[in-house]
């Protein structure tokens, strides 16, 4: 029976380029691979045929003969997957597909990944948070902090390596230094890391006696965080590799500083702008007046009280509120004026206010004589 042409065998155009070729190849064995048509002769066969096809294409060389002879460059006695069992070929394009797919659960990454055996076992260190709490003027005002942040440090001893000074590496036996053992399962060949040597390849002869061999040890370190002016309350703050030191000497990871800013006792803040609530007498509110707030730039802001203010009017006060996060704009500063109705009245004072009662008028008054005017309607309707 005659073979297939490749291209039509993967269903993709002879101009192709490589990753077009791998995802069709991916899809084809994915549908028709034996484990998914258990007892299917016909999609076993498939999946032969199209394996025999990629581990051509994808192969430059291979690929070059192929477009020119067709068939024919691989004849003359010579094995491709497409024959009987399944040859070292088939198992270099099922590993590239079985790493595609499944390479980042197995804590490698693709072959492409920079790392070699001896790396894989120089990890990065963790990530550390730091929770930091400060006052408001300290937001308004931004400031240098120093933190104690406990964490592991690269070992003095042994510059990180984890091995004894002195001492020197030897190639693990379990892998012969490759830091990757395989085990076929089925028809897949799986590579792990080396349960022995953990992917390094190459094994202490004596480890480190002040780290055991980790080349890290515990530390307290002191640093300075600079906390820039308007921070908000929730800001993370990273710090590049101020986190734990690497494994063996793999590079340290960061510190994150959680900033939260404590409540005040007289503002709230809403991004930029801050807030304040400042009772006043019932007369002030009706003649005017004026008086003075603290501000966060540590002055003293002078509030005007129109005549006529009623119970939660706003005075803004701008340029005196927060900083804005890396600008020289500031917020602005919200007065809510709460009128403070008198109570324990003297006799005299009640005289006072039946008085002005008496002598009031709807102008006095528009909006509550408006509002009740509403209310007598609706009764009347």
């Amino acid at each position: 029976m005659a073979k297939r042409d490749f291209y039509d065998v993967l269903g993709v155009p002879k101009g192709s380029d490589e990753a077009a070729l791998k995802s069709a190849y991916r899809k084809l064995a994915m549908q028709f691979h034996p484990d998914r048509n258990p007892g299917n002769a016909d999609a076993e066969h498939k999946f032969k045929e199209i394996s025999e096809a990629y581990d051509t294409l994808k192969d430059a060389q291979k690929r070059a003969a192929y477009d020119r002879f067709g068939h024919a460059a691989f004849e003359n006695g010579s094995r491709g997957p497409g024959g009987a069992g399944f040859g070292p070929e088939f198992s270099s394009s099922m590993s590239d597909i079985f790493e595609d797919i499944f390479g980042d659960f197995m804590g490698g990454g693709g072959r492409g990944n920079g790392r070699g055996g001896g790396q894989q076992s120089r990890l990065r260190g963790s990530d550390l948070r730091y929770n930091l709490e400060i006052t408001l003027e300290e937001a308004f005002a931004g400031r240098t902090v120093e933190i104690d942040v406990p964490t592991l440090v690269s070992c003095d001893t042994c510059d990180g390596s984890g091995a004894k000074p002195g001492t020197g590496m030897s190639t693990c036996r379990h892998c012969n230094g490759h830091g990757k053992v395989r085990a076929a399962q089925g028809f897949f060949t799986i590579e792990r890391t080396c349960p022995v040597c953990q992917g390094r390849g190459q094994m202490m002869d004596q480890p480190c006696s002040d780290c055991g061999g980790q080349g890290r040890r515990q530390q307290n370190r002191t640093l300075s965080v600079d906390v820039p002016k308007g921070i908000e309350d929730g800001t993370r703050i990273r710090l590049a590799d101020e986190g734990e030191a690497g494994l063996r000497g793999g590079p340290p990871g960061d510190l994150y500083i959680f900033v939260s800013v404590k409540p005040h006792d007289l503002f709230q803040r809403d991004g930029a702008d801050l807030y304040a609530r400042v009772p006043i007498a019932m007369a002030t509110a009706a003649l005017g007046g004026e008086f003075e707030v603290p501000t966060l730039d540590t002055t003293r802001a002078r509030v005007k009280v129109p005549p006529g203010t009623q119970p939660g009017q706003r005075v803004r006060l701008k340029g005196k509120g927060m900083p804005v996060l890396r600008s020289k704009d500031l917020g602005d500063l919200y007065v809510q004026l709460d009128v403070e109705t008198p109570q324990n009245l003297s006799k005299r004072q009640r005289e006072l206010l039946e008085e002005f009662e008496k002598a009031s008028t709807r102008e006095n008054s528009p909006t509550s004589g408006g509002f009740f005017d509403k209310l007598k309607n609706l009764f009347q309707d």
